[in-house]
C-alpha cells in the first residue's frame, strides 16, 4: 500500500530543486495556462528589464510579487498568459559598451561605424540573459522564457513605427527648438519622467556669485539724480551661464531700491540697484547702514561696511534700462542691439536671489520664454561656429567654446569638473574661476558656496545641464485632462501614490521630449526635405518597403536594403531581412509627393517609449493579433508591478500611450514595491559593501523561504530591510512548523494505514469542527486578500493560522488521538481534519511557496489520489464552506487559548514549569455569555495549563480578591485631550476598582466629560499573597502558587514520562514498541514514581516499573538538577 513520504530533515533547496526539474519534465507551466483555455483571461504584462546587467535582490522581490498574483489567479480559474521581455535599447546598453570598447559618443562614425557600434550593442544587451533566466527558474517565476519579446526585433519595432504614426495623425508629435535637459557625458536630451527618477536631484555646493551689471545711464532717465556708476545685482548658482546672459527679468511690482556703498572685493565705491526685501540677505552682517562720516572714514581694513539707500521703484520702472554686457568675450549673431536690456518676467520672486533675475535663453526654459515675450524681442546668445551654424557658447560635450576674446582659462574647457574623466579635473572649477575674474574687474558683489538641489543623469550620475534642442515632443499636454480622468479608474497599490504622486505628475505633465541623439534604438520614423516644408512618418515595414521602391524609381536609392522581403508574410524569417535600426534607415532616402529627396531625422526615440509600447509591440500590433488588442483580450492589463521607481517611468510611458493611441488605461491594477535596503536601512550597493548576492541567498535558504520572507516583512510597497537572519526565521518558524505538522501526520497515518479511503467522518469531535471553522475563515481572509492585492496579510494570516491553530492547538491537543487507541471514527476524522488543513494550506500558499507547497500537496495527493491533479498549481483555489463555519465555537476557543496563553506567561513569570500541576486558577466573568463560553472549554483549559481546577467568579467577588490598578495611555489620549489631558489623567488614575470593573465590561467610561475606552487605558493587577494575576483586555486571570506534596508528586511524574518519551525516541523504538523500565532502589523520587506507576506505565507503554539494586546497563536521567539511573528496553 503506498505510504506518505516521510522526510529525515527540511531541506528547502532539495525540495526546490527537486520540484522545478518535475516542472520541467511535466510542463507544468505549460499546463497550467493550457487547462484553462476558454476560461476568462487575467492579463499581465511584464516589465523588460535590461539583460546587459546582473540581477540583484531587489528583483527577486519584484518577480515574487509578479508571480503571486499570477500563480493566485491561474488557481481562480483564469487563463493567465505571461510572456517574458527583454528592454535592450538606451543609454545603459551604449554607455556600457563605450566603456568596453574605450571610446566616447564622438568617437561613432570615426573611429568605429555606426554598424559595429550597434553590432556590440546588440551583442552586449543579451550577455547575461541566461544568469536572468538561471534567476527567474531558481526563484519559481513562471514566464514564458522561450518566446519573449526583445525591443531590437523588427517586429517590435514596426508597432512602436504604427504608434508614432497615430500620434503623428492625431497633431500630437510635432518638432521644437526648446531648452530641454541635457546630459552631456550620455550626449543626449532627457524628457522630463527621466529627469524625475528618484535619486536625480540631489544636494550640492556650488559657487554662486550677485554680479554687478553697470547701467547704461543714458538709456533711462531713473537715474538722473544718481551720481556716478549704477549696477543691478543679479544672483545665479550657474556662473558659467553668465558669458551668455542677454537679459536681467524684474517682476513688475517688486520694491525695488538704488543703495549706495561699498564693493566688499575692491573697496571701491558702487551704487547698487536689488530687490529692498532681500538687501538684508544679500549685504549680511558686514554691511550696515551708515552716516556721511561712515562713507567718508571708510577704508579698506574697515570691518563694517556701510550704505546708504538712495531711492525706491517698482519693477516696472526699471523696463528697458540698458547695461554693459557683463562678460564681452561674445555678441549674439541675430539682432544684438536688442540684447542687455531689463525686461519683466512672471517667475520673479524675493524669496533668494536680489530679485533681478540673470536671464540667458540658450539655457533656461523660463529664460527663452520671456525674452520671446519681450518687445522688441531679446536674442539668445547663439554664435556660428566654422560651419556658420549658429551655436550656444557650451557645446554638448559641456565645453566652453573657444573663440579669439575667451581667455585660455576658460576656452575649450568643461564648465562643470565632475565632466572631466577621474582624476584630470583642475583645482579650481570654471565657476571658480570665472567668479576670481569677477572679483578682480570689479564685477562681483558678492561670491560665496551655496547648497541646492541640482538635477543628475538617471544613468550617467553627472550634472545635467538646461540646453537649447531641436527636438521631437508628443504633445501630452493636449491629453493631460484624460491622463488626469483615466487615472482615477486604476487601481493603485498603494493609493498613496496614485493619488498623489502620480496624479500630481499627471497635473503637471509637460510635453515628452521624444528625440534622443544617440545611435542604438529605435530610429524616429520620419523623413523631411531638407528645405522642411514636406514629410512623411513610416507607420509600418510595408509602407518603407514600397516608399524605397518609389525611391529606386526615380533614381534616389539604387536597391532595396529589405530586398527579399515578403510583403504580408508574418514569419519570424522573413522579418529577419528587415533592419530597421539607424546604421540601416539612415542610409534611405525617399521621395517627396512633389519630387524632392527626404532624408530621416537623425534622431532616435526615447527608450521609454520602447516599453511603454509592449502592450501592443509584444503582439505585434496591429500587423498580427489585431483582435486580442481590439477586443480587450490582450489590452488593457489586469495587473503590473514594478519598482516604484517606475511611477514616472514604465507607469507613466504606459499610461501616456494608452491615453493618447487608444483613449484607454493600459492597466487595471498597479503595484509599486519599495527599495530593498540592508538590515540597517542603507541602500545596497557594491561600494558600501552591503549588497546581497540573490544566487548566494537562494542557495542557502532556498527560493520558498526567501520569497516568504520578503512578502510577509512588509507591504511590497513600504522598503525592506532586508536581513538573513529574517529568512531562517521563516524557514524555522513557519516552514519549520508546516513540516514537522506533516511528519507528525505522515508518520502516524502510516502506522494506521489511513488513506483517506474512508468515507467522510459526519459527526466530528468539536475540535475537529473548530479548526475546520478556522480553516474555512482562514480561506476567506486569504481569498479577499488576494483579491485586493495584499500578499503580506496573505502571508502573515496563513503563518497565524499553522503555528497558532494548526500545530499549537490542534495538532498539541490532538496528538493522544493519532497515537493511541483503535482506528475508530475518532481517529479517521482526526485524519482527515488534518489532512484537509494541509492540503488547503498548501493551496492558500502555493502563489507565494510555489515549490515546497507543490511537495506537499503532491506527497499528500499521491498517497490518497483525492484530487485528479499532479501539482497544486493546477489546482482550483479553496472556496470557503460557510456550513462549516461556526462563529461560536471560534470564539470560545480564542478565548480558551488566550486564557491558556497568560496561564502560561504566568507560569513563566513565576518561574513554574507546565509540567508541574497546579491547583486552581481564578478567572472573573463579566457576563453570562462569557461565563458559559469558558465552562464550555473548562477541561480543555485545565488539562492545557495542567490547574486541577478552574474557578469562576462574579465581578464583586472580584473586587475583592483582585485588586487593579489603572494609568492613561498618554500615546492614544495626547492626541485627542490635548491641554485637558493632565485633568482627565488625574480622573482616570483616580478610578475606583468598581468604575474599572464597569469599564471593562462596558468598554467605556466618562471622565471629565470625554468618553474613555479600553484603548486609552493601561489597566494592570497587584498579586495577592500566594497568586499571581495578569490581565489582557477583558480578560484576568489568577493562578494559585501553593503546591502540596501531592501536585509536587505528580509533577515529578510528569517529568519521568518526558525522560522516558527521549529514550524512547533516541533509541529509534517505534510508536507502538511496549517497554520495560528498571531503576535502582536508592534512586530519588522513588515514592513518587510508585505512587504514579499506572499513570507513568500508561502513558509510556511500559509493562512494569521494575526496582532493582544495581543497574550495569543503564542511562543517566536528570529530574530537578538530580541524576539517577534507568534502564528502558523493549519488551
Amino acid at each position: 500500500m503506498s505510504q506518505f513520504k516521510e522526510y529525515k530533515n527540511l531541506n528547502l533547496i532539495d525540495v526546490a530543486e527537486n520540484v522545478a526539474e518535475f516542472w520541467k519534465q511535466n510542463k507544468t507551466f505549460n499546463k497550467s495556462v493550457e487547462i484553462r483555455q476558454g476560461n476568462p483571461e487575467f492579463v499581465f504584462y511584464e516589465g523588460p528589464p535590461s539583460a546587459n546587467g546582473m540581477p540583484g535582490i531587489h528583483h527577486v522581490m519584484a518577480r515574487a510579487l509578479k508571480d503571486i498574483f499570477c500563480r493566485y489567479q491561474t488557481q481562480n480559474g483564469k487563463q493567465v498568459f505571461r510572456k517574458a521581455g527583454w528592454d535592450t535599447h538606451g543609454l545603459p546598453v551604449e554607455l556600457g559598451v563605450e566603456k568596453e570598447l574605450g571610446i566616447t559618443k564622438e568617437d561613432i562614425g570615426k573611429k568605429i561605424s555606426i554598424e559595429d557600434y550597434n553590432k556590440a550593442c546588440r551583442e552586449a544587451v543579451m550577455r547575461y540573459t541566461d544568469v536572468w533566466n538561471n534567476l527567474t527558474e531558481k526563484i519559481g517565476y513562471w514566464v514564458d522564457l522561450d518566446d519573449p519579446y526583445i525591443t531590437y526585433k523588427s517586429k517590435y519595432m514596426e508597432t512602436v513605427w504604427w504608434l508614432l504614426k497615430q500620434l503623428y495623425s492625431k497633431d500630437l508629435l510635432y518638432k521644437g527648438y526648446t531648452i530641454q535637459p541635457y546630459s552631456p557625458k550620455a550626449g543626449t536630451g532627457l524628457s522630463s519622467h527621466e529627469l524625475n527618477q528618484p535619486g536625480t536631484y540631489r544636494d550640492v555646493s556650488d559657487t554662486t556669485v550677485v554680479a554687478q551689471f553697470k547701467v547704461k545711464k543714458d538709456s533711462s532717465a531713473l537715474f538722473n539724480d544718481v551720481e556716478g556708476d549704477v549696477h543691478i545685482l543679479a544672483w545665479t548658482t550657474t556662473p558659467w551661464t553668465l558669458p551668455s546672459n542677454t537679459a536681467l527679468t524684474v517682476g513688475r511690482d517688486i520694491e525695488y531700491v538704488v543703495v549706495k556703498t561699498f564693493n566688499q572685493y575692491t573697496f571701491e565705491p558702487v551704487t547698487v540697484v536689488l530687490s529692498s526685501v532681500l538687501l538684508p540677505k544679500v549685504f549680511g552682517k558686514k554691511y550696515t547702514e551708515g552716516t556721511d562720516e561712515d562713507f567718508a572714514n571708510y577704508t579698506p581694513e574697515t570691518k563694517i561696511i556701510p550704505f546708504k539707500i538712495l531711492k525706491e521703484f517698482t519693477g516696472e520702472k526699471l523696463v528697458d534700462t540698458r547695461y554693459e554686457q557683463l562678460v564681452p568675450w561674445f555678441t549674439p549673431n541675430d539682432n544684438p542691439e536688442n540684447a542687455f536690456r531689463v525686461i519683466l518676467g512672471d517667475f520673479v520672486t524675493t524669496e533668494d536671489g536680489t530679485g533681478i533675475v540673470h536671464t540667458a535663453p540658450t539655457f533656461g526654459a523660463d529664460d527663452a520664454r520671456v525674452t520671446k515675450m519681450a518687445q522688441p524681442e531679446i536674442p539668445p546668445m547663439l554664435v556660428k561656429d566654422e560651419n556658420d551654424n549658429l551655436v550656444p557658447l557650451v557645446d554638448l560635450q559641456g565645453k566652453f567654446i573657444k573663440g579669439d576674446n575667451v581667455p585660455e582659462v576658460f576656452s575649450g574647457t568643461y564648465i562643470k569638473n565632475e565632466y572631466y574623466d577621474e582624476g584630470t579635473a583642475p583645482e579650481k572649477s570654471w565657476d571658480v574661476e570665472l567668479a576670481i575674474l569677477l572679483k578682480t574687474e570689479n564685477k562681483a558683489f558678492k561670491v560665496e558656496k551655496y547648497v541646492h538641489s541640482y538635477p543628475h543623469c538617471w544613468r550617467t550620475d553627472k550634472p545635467v545641464l538646461y540646453y537649447p534642442l531641436d527636438s521631437w515632443f508628443v504633445k501630452m499636454t493636449a491629453v493631460k485632462d484624460r491622463l488626469v480622468n483615466l487615472n482615477k479608474e486604476i487601481n493603485w497599490k498603494p493609493k498613496a501614490t496614485g493619488e498623489g504622486r502620480f496624479a500630481n505628475w499627471l497635473e503637471n505633465v509637460n510635453d515628452w521630449n521624444l528625440s534622443r541623439s544617440r545611435y542604438w534604438g529605435i530610429p524616429l520614423p520620419i523623413w523631411r526635405t531638407d528645405d522642411l516644408k514636406e514629410e512623411k512618418i513610416i507607420g509600418s515595414v510595408e509602407e518603407l518597403y514600397n516608399e524605397i521602391e518609389k525611391s529606386i524609381a526615380a533614381g534616389l536609392m539604387a536597391e532595396n536594403p529589405f530586398k527579399g522581403f515578403i510583403i504580408g508574410n508574418m514569419a519570424e524569417s522573413n522579418y529577419e531581412l528587415v533592419d530597421l535600426h539607424k546604421n540601416v534607415v539612415d542610409k534611405v532616402v525617399l521621395i517627396s509627393d512633389s519630387g524632392k529627396a527626404m532624408k530621416r531625422e537623425s534622431d532616435l526615440i526615447d527608450v521609454w517609449f520602447d516599453s511603454g509600447s509592449m502592450p501592443y509591440a509584444q503582439l505585434h500590433y496591429p500587423f498580427e493579433n489585431k483582435e486580442l488588442i481590439d477586443n480587450n483580450k490582450a489590452f488593457p492589463a489586469d495587473f503590473i508591478a514594478e519598482g516604484v521607481d517606475q511611477t514616472r517611468g514604465w507607469f507613466y510611458t504606459l499610461h501616456a500611450i494608452g491615453t493618447a493611441v487608444f483613449d484607454s488605461v493600459a492597466y487595471k491594477n498597479v503595484m509599486s514595491n519599495g527599495l530593498v535596503l540592508d538590515k540597517n536601512g542603507q541602500k545596497m550597493s557594491k561600494r558600501l559593501g552591503n549588497a546581497v548576492d540573490p544566487f548566494e541567498t537562494l542557495s542557502v535558504y532556498g527560493p520558498d523561504a526567501t520569497r516568504w520572507y520578503m512578502i510577509s516583512n512588509a507591504n511590497p510597497w513600504e522598503n525592506l530591510k532586508f536581513d538573513i537572519e529574517g529568512i531562517d526565521e521563516v524557514r524555522r518558524k513557519f516552514f519549520g512548523t508546516l513540516y514537522n505538522t506533516y511528519s507528525f501526520f505522515a508518520l502516524y497515518a502510516n502506522v494506521d494505514g489511513f488513506n483517506y479511503s474512508e468515507k467522510e467522518v459526519e459527526n466530528r469531535p468539536e475540535i475537529d469542527r473548530w479548526i475546520l471553522s478556522e480553516l474555512n475563515l482562514l480561506i476567506k481572509d486569504v481569498k479577499a486578500f488576494y483579491e485586493d492585492y495584499e500578499p503580506t496579510r496573505v502571508a502573515r494570516a496563513i503563518s497565524n493560522f499553522v503555528n497558532d491553530n494548526l500545530s499549537n492547538w490542534y495538532v498539541r491537543l490532538c496528538r493522544r488521538r493519532f497515537w493511541k487507541g483503535d482506528y475508530s471514527d475518532d481517529k479517521i476524522s482526526a485524519y482527515q481534519t488534518l489532512y484537509t488543513c494541509l492540503e488547503t494550506v498548501a493551496k492558500l500558499s502555493a502563489p507565494i511557496a510555489p515549490f515546497f507547497m507543490d511537495q506537499l500537496y503532491q506527497d499528500l495527493n499521491k498517497v490518497t489520489g483525492k484530487e485528479n491533479c499532479e501539482s497544486v498549481h493546477l489546482t482550483d483555489f479553496p472556496v470557503a464552506d460557510e456550513s462549516l463555519i461556526d462563529q461560536d465555537l471560534v470564539e470560545k476557543t480564542h478565548l480558551a487559548q488566550n486564557i491558556t496563553s497568560m496561564v502560561f506567561s504566568l507560569r513563566k513569570k513565576e518561574n513554574v514549569k507546565v509540567r508541574q500541576p497546579l491547583q486552581k486558577v481564578l478567572v472573573p466573568v463579566l457576563d453570562s455569555k462569557t461565563e458559559e463560553q469558558i465552562l464550555a472549554v473548562a477541561d480543555l483549559i485545565k488539562q492545557e495549563v495542567n490547574v486541577k481546577e478552574l474557578q469562576l467568579i462574579n465581578a464583586e467577588e472580584a473586587s475583592h480578591l483582585i485588586v487593579k490598578q489603572i494609568k492613561p495611555n498618554f500615546k492614544a489620549l495626547g492626541p485627542k485631550l490635548g491641554k485637558d489631558m493632565k485633568v482627565v489623567g488625574a480622573g482616570i488614575a483616580s478610578l475606583t476598582t468598581e468604575q474599572i470593573a464597569g469599564l471593562e465590561k462596558e468598554g467605556k467610561i466618562d471622565v471629565q466629560g470625554y468618553e474613555i475606552t479600553l484603548d486609552d487605558v493601561e489597566i494592570s493587577t497587584k498579586d495577592i499573597p500566594g497568586w499571581t494575576v495578569t490581565s489582557d483586555g477583558k480578560t484576568t486571570v489568577a493562578l494559585d502558587l501553593t503546591l502540596t506534596d501531592e501536585l509536587k508528586s505528580e509533577g515529578i511524574a510528569r517529568e519521568f514520562i518526558n525522560r522516558i518519551q527521549n529514550l524512547r525516541k533516541d533509541k529509534d523504538f517505534e510508536l507502538t514498541d511496549k517497554i520495560n523500565i528498571s531503576i535502582e532502589e536508592n534512586s530519588p523520587f522513588l515514592n513518587d514514581i510508585k505512587k504514579n506507576e499506572e499513570y507513568i506505565s500508561s502513558e509510556v507503554l511500559s509493562n512494569k516499573i521494575e526496582i532493582v539494586s544495581s543497574l550495569s546497563n543503564f542511562n543517566e536521567i536528570e529530574i530537578d538538577e538530580v541524576n539517577f539511573k534507568i534502564n528502558v528496553e523493549k519488551n
